[in-house]
């Protein structure tokens, strides 16, 4: 809680420092983690379905998310700028969302551990904790923090989803307001982030890097608008990315699991509507939303034609099925993702001037 401290007024140290301490920690808990998963013979259950050279994972511990969260969790406690402004409440918000996201895959991970299956919870179960964390979010943002319900087209107009409002007087002067549409629009960016993440977290190291990366993004850009504490939390994930990335590379020493997977996303999403950078961030996340267009165009044309578009989905086992290896599709995925993060921040940087 560095608001009254000198090293307050060196946004761009503290930004550096918070992506050292969340690595730090990732790095520290890690091990005694997986330690302890091994003792408690805790892993991942692989799907019959997938790629067959996948089952010898079976049994690699995970829920590697949960030292994730911690990381986060206690790097934003540190140095997250407590000053009684929308920017904290921001702040408050996506780590709510954060850890919440994350005890939802928490849960989820854990059902999967119990049954030995790699289903957990049913998907329906998951889309309604999904919407009440979404909902929830979005009205907080609306009425709390000041986010206005609408959606900007970069270099082009300005779409209002705040037509169809609900207002509640609650007081003389406060009043609630519902934006309908506003609130259907983030319900649909943020769980389908979270589940576009959860999809990608398929090979060893290719989620944590893409999130690494997307996030890194994200933090420049809430610096660029002055939202110290959002970039903050941006550059503690990276930096517990980052710290993640050295167990889980190939051959992975332990998985994120849905704890993880889920948290990442939703956090993403949430820190895409405080920055006011819904559509931007579709760009700087575009990795996630191809791999989900993948799985989407390949259900939707199979029951249409009884045919595949893929040889497999998400699109990074069709590139297995093709021949290339694990580490091939894993770092051409990261050099897509950089390039199209890049594209992303170039767009937001160049309306922002």
């Amino acid at each position: 809680m560095l608001s009254e401290t000198p090293l307050a007024t060196y946004p761009t140290f503290l930004l550096f420092l918070a992506i050292l301490i969340a690595l730090a920690i990732t790095m520290a808990l890690l091990p005694l983690w997986i330690r302890l998963l091994h003792v408690r013979q805790i892993g991942q259950q692989i799907r019959a379905d997938g790629p067959q050279h996948h089952l010898v994972k079976q049994g690699t511990p995970t829920m590697g998310g949960v030292i994730i969260l911690a990381a986060v969790v206690v790097t934003v406690m540190l140095f997250g700028q407590y000053n009684h402004s929308p920017s904290m409440i921001s702040l408050i918000l996506v780590t709510i969302v954060f850890v919440v996201t994350g005890v939802l895959g928490l849960i989820d991970d854990m059902s999967k551990v119990i049954r030995e299956r790699s289903l957990g919870l049913k998907p329906n179960q998951k889309m309604t904790c999904l919407t009440l964390i979404s909902v929830t979010f979005c009205l907080a943002a609306v009425n709390f923090v000041g986010i206005a319900p609408t959606v900007t087209i970069p270099f082009g107009p300005v779409i209002d989803l705040g037509v169809l409002t609900t207002s509640l007087p609650v007081s003389d002067s406060f009043t609630f307001h519902i934006p309908w549409l506003y609130v259907l629009f983030v319900f649909i960016v943020m769980a389908g982030m979270s589940n576009s993440v959860n999809l990608i977290d398929g090979l060893d190291g290719l989620a944590g890097g893409t999130v690494m990366i997307a996030m890194a993004v994200m933090a420049a850009i809430a610096f660029r608008d002055d939202q110290l504490n959002l970039a903050l939390f941006a550059a503690a994930v990276t930096g517990a990315c980052v710290g993640f990335l050295w167990f889980n590379a190939h051959p992975a020493s332990i998985f994120m699991g849905d704890t993880g997977s889920l948290a990442l996303g939703a956090s993403f999403a949430a820190l895409a509507v405080l920055t006011k950078t819904e559509v931007v961030s579709l760009v700087v996340g575009g990795i996630f939303v191809i791999e989900a267009l993948s799985v989407i165009l390949q259900v939707l044309y199979f029951k249409a034609t009884h045919k595949r578009i893929f040889l497999m989905a998400p699109l990074h086992h069709h590139f297995e099925q093709k021949g290339w290896s694990e580490i091939k599709v894993v770092i051409r995925f990261w050099i897509i993702t950089v390039l199209l993060a890049a594209c992303g921040f170039a767009l937001f940087f160049a309306q922002s001037i």
